[in-house]
């Protein structure tokens, strides 16, 4: 799946994604990038809107499991089960998220208990950056259940 046809998926499955205007940057198995542009997801003080921070780094996990997932012929229904967002400071510029880095082992496991139980959960960490400097970290964890 190409950074643009993940796009086109999340804009159609995930309308949020849409209306902030979310893009994929780049996808692989190591990690996944999103992007969203201030305007949309501003506060009343001109810094972006706390809650569009934490829906970008948590679309930035559950994209990052989707594709993995996908990416190994396994169809899922996957939901965020429980996260935790750290602000460490305003953001005013563009929000970039990035999620990866998952140990194989972790990931190994995740599958054996998935294909083994038919549902599996993981925990992911992404952050997000803003004018190249780490303004947000997220950890959390998804579920995955077999179609």
């Amino acid at each position: 799946m190409s950074p643009a046809e993940l796009e086109k998926y999340l804009h159609e499955h995930i309308p949020l994604s849409k209306a902030m205007e979310t893009t994929v940057i780049s996808v692989d198995d190591d990690a996944v990038a999103l992007a969203a542009p201030l305007e949309p997801n501003l506060n009343h003080r001109g810094t972006a809107f706390g809650g569009s921070v934490a829906t970008l780094a948590i679309l930035s996990g559950w994209t990052h499991v989707h594709f993995k997932l996908r990416r190994e012929g396994i169809e899922t229904h996957t939901v965020i089960h429980e996260s935790s967002v750290h602000y460490d400071k305003p953001i005013q510029d563009r929000l970039i998220a990035r999620c990866g880095d998952l140990p194989p082992e972790v990931w190994a496991r995740f599958i054996r208990t998935l294909k083994r139980k038919g549902k599996a959960r993981i925990r992911v960490q992404a952050t997000v950056h803003s004018a190249g400097q780490a303004a947000c970290s997220f950890q959390g964890s998804y579920v995955a259940t077999l179609r």
